[in-house]
């Protein structure tokens, strides 16, 4: 019967890794500095990167890097806070080797 027993835990573990994954695959969260907007969802895949033309000086494009590496550090960062609150409230993988 033990078998079954962890047969069912990893069952249990496989549905709320995947129910995880869902809620941080919906998730979407916009960041800006200077010119740069970028859409990022929970799994830090970034969905759309946006460049307000107008605003950007070709003769520095130094100030354009700095807002794009400000722009994905704040957005990751936004993406994290969301994954560790997900793992929270839904209880984290209990059960994960490692965990």
């Amino acid at each position: 019967m033990a078998m079954f027993g962890k047969a069912k835990e990893q069952l249990d573990f496989i549905k709320k890794a995947r129910e995880i994954q869902k809620k941080l695959k919906s998730e979407t969260f916009t960041v800006e500095s200077g010119s740069v907007r970028i859409i990022i969802n929970g799994e830090q895949k970034i969905q759309q990167v946006i460049l307000n033309k107008e605003d950007i000086n070709i003769d520095r494009l130094d100030v354009l890097e700095k807002d794009i590496k400000t722009a994905l550090e704040n957005g990751i960062k936004k993406s994290q806070e969301y994954a560790a609150n997900v793992m929270k409230d839904i209880g984290g993988l209990d059960g994960f080797p490692g965990m």
